[in-house]
């Protein structure tokens, strides 16, 4: 029997603000010492009482408008009674019934088989506001909590069931991932703990309209586990069928060093949290004119900057995918393409294949590069003029990044690289060479072409890579037909 893949997913996403969710502790906790960034109340002493991080409702309604949603004008918090080890108040402040963003949408590309990629629509759920839990430390038969994380603003995004395979899932990740970076509401990185997910999966025959029972699968925080995980729990829910067996509604977490989701407890229904109104924090009320000016305030997405980069600078759908992929690199390209003078092709050959390989090698971002747009317009210029080739400016961009972006001008004139165009220059170097090569001479004249290769190749050995290829080219041919 066949069976096809059913998955929504669930994302966390800690938001990029000062202070925690309902207290003015820092909300940084990375790499920080342990329980340093708490106080009364994100550990819940007696008496103390949260109160609502304005920011962090800004960049959840900015989230949901950027994901088609529908904004709540009145929304409140709820709790969420559930004892975790690492919340303590043993409840969380969440949202449920009325959270501030619902009824959504979101655009990615799929795999269409032999049509292609093709657009397709994920619906959202719901986007609401919620705080992150601690986090526990296990050490030996101990095991040890840090509450730095406690009370962090936490967003979640929950998209409908419409997503078919682990690659289509990841896809959905990654388009989430981009658009909370544009936005600046999340730095989204998953290494880090900024974005986890959480994916619900079930398979049924194929051509059924009845969903298979759920499973949830916790603990994705990367987007290898986000494949390999659903990939693994859609073979074993298929297996389990085939043998006859009943998928049971479980929560499971992805183990990830060895490759299998294992049981954690049985799954809850929304009844088993008890959830009620959060008597010590007031209801949200949105006015019209505050939503409108938090949309005015939205920056132009990616989806909307790919073809305009299509359009303006001519670039394919694919290098403009490339370089709107991240916000910060999209400024970079659109800062220099938009130089007079410039040739916004070569600028995008020049990022995606030298700066490109210079983060990769590096690991870096685009905001820790050294050569700015103008600096890299001027030494596309300097090819572009004959005053170097390609060898040469390869190497100046190398010296630029390495001595913090020296102007390519002056790095052309230290170390002597300026292209030799002058003829009567060449003319011996290319002569030397030809007579060192009788063989390839006589091959090019009897029809062979590719010795030309070879001949100019020692033209620009023996010239240090300064020489004119066009004209090199052109002198071997003239000397050889002479």
């Amino acid at each position: 029997m066949n069976y096809e893949t059913v998955i929504g997913m669930e994302v966390h996403v800690e938001l990029e603000t000062a202070a925690k969710m309902f207290c003015r502790c820092r909300a940084h906790h990375f790499q920080i010492p342990p329980n340093s960034h708490i106080c009364p109340v994100c550990t819940s002493q007696p008496g103390s009482l949260p109160v609502i991080n304005g920011r962090a409702i800004e960049l959840t309604v900015m989230t949901g408008m950027a994901l088609n949603c529908q904004i709540r004008r009145h929304s409140v918090f709820d709790r969420k009674n559930y004892v975790y080890p690492d919340l303590p108040k043993g409840y969380q402040i969440s949202q449920y019934g009325e959270p501030l963003c619902e009824e959504g949408w979101i655009e990615m590309r799929v795999d269409g088989g032999e049509t292609g990629r093709s657009l397709r629509r994920v619906g959202i759920v719901r986007v609401h506001l919620e705080e992150d839990t601690g986090k526990l430390v296990h050490s030996g038969n101990s095991s040890l909590v840090d509450y730095n994380r406690a009370g962090v603003p936490l967003m979640e995004i929950v998209s409908d069931s419409s997503l078919r395979s682990s690659e289509e899932a990841c896809e959905y990740v990654q388009k989430i991932r981009q658009l909370v970076r544009y936005l600046g509401a999340s730095s989204g990185d998953m290494e880090k703990g900024a974005m986890r997910c959480e994916a619900n999966i079930s398979v049924r025959p194929t051509g059924s309209v009845d969903f298979g029972t759920k499973v949830e699968v916790k603990n994705l925080n990367s987007f290898r586990s986000v494949r390999n995980a659903i990939d693994y729990e859609v073979k074993r829910q298929i297996e389990t069928l085939e043998e006859g067996g009943s998928v049971r509604q479980v929560t499971m977490g992805w183990d990830e060093n060895d490759g299998f989701t294992r049981e954690q407890r049985s799954k809850e229904y929304d009844d088993d949290y008890r959830y009620f109104p959060e008597p010590d924090l007031k209801a949200v009320d949105l006015s019209d004119d505050w939503i409108e000016a938090v949309r005015s305030r939205l920056p132009e997405l990616a989806d909307a900057r790919a073809p305009r980069f299509q359009s303006e600078f001519g670039l394919t759908a694919e290098e403009a995918a490339l370089l709107t992929e991240d916000q910060a690199l999209a400024a970079y390209y659109e800062e220099a393409a938009s130089k007079p003078g410039a040739d916004p092709k070569q600028v995008s050959n020049w990022i995606v294949g030298q700066l490109f390989r210079r983060l990769k090698e590096e690991e870096i971002t685009i905001e820790e590069v050294q050569i700015r747009p103008d600096e890299l317009v001027e030494l596309i210029g300097l090819v572009k003029d004959g005053t170097i080739n390609q060898t040469a400016a390869r190497e100046v961009f190398d010296r630029m990044w390495e001595k913090d972006a020296a102007s390519p001008t002056r790095i052309v004139e230290e170390l002597g690289l300026k292209q030799l165009s002058d003829s009567g220059e060449l003319e011996q170097a290319v002569a030397a060479v030809i007579a060192e090569n009788p063989d390839a001479v006589k091959k090019i004249k009897t029809g062979n072409e590719k010795p030309i290769q070879f001949l100019m190749g020692q033209v620009m050995r023996a010239t240090r890579g300064k020489a004119n290829p066009q004209l090199v080219q052109e002198l071997v041919r003239r000397q050889i037909s002479g």
